[in-house]
């Protein structure tokens, strides 16, 4: 058990440098970095709290803590993931409205100058 939290304690940190270069070298917006990184934490506190975690176990009556820990951390993607669909599908959104706005710009454009010939 112990083998396994150092090795979520490494892929923590790993995440959170991976993320701190993407945001510095502008690779992901800060707004969207905060998820990444929240989680990246939690992963680190939650890997780093033994007792926590027992707690966890004892407490939902999960037979093994190794299999909390990736409850917990799927939980955490799971919610991740479901946030960007969120954004995602809201971006989808604004670009069909920007496709529609230009259209009836170029719409415009085309008579005026039907108009002005």
């Amino acid at each position: 058990m112990q083998s396994l939290l150092h090795v979520i304690t490494i892929l923590s940190i790993i995440l959170l440098i991976l993320v701190l270069i993407s945001v510095r070298r502008a690779h992901i917006r800060v707004e969207y970095s905060v998820s990444w990184l929240l989680a990246s934490v939690a992963m680190l506190l939650l890997s780093q709290s033994r007792p926590v975690l027992d707690f966890i176990t004892r407490r939902f009556g999960i037979p093994d803590t190794p299999l909390t820990v990736f409850l917990i951390a799927g939980s955490i993607f799971l919610i991740m993931f479901l946030r960007f669909s969120f954004i995602i599908s809201s971006l989808r959104d604004d670009n069909i409205a920007l496709a529609q706005r230009v259209a009836i710009l170029e719409f415009h454009l085309k008579n005026l100058n039907s108009h002005e010939k």
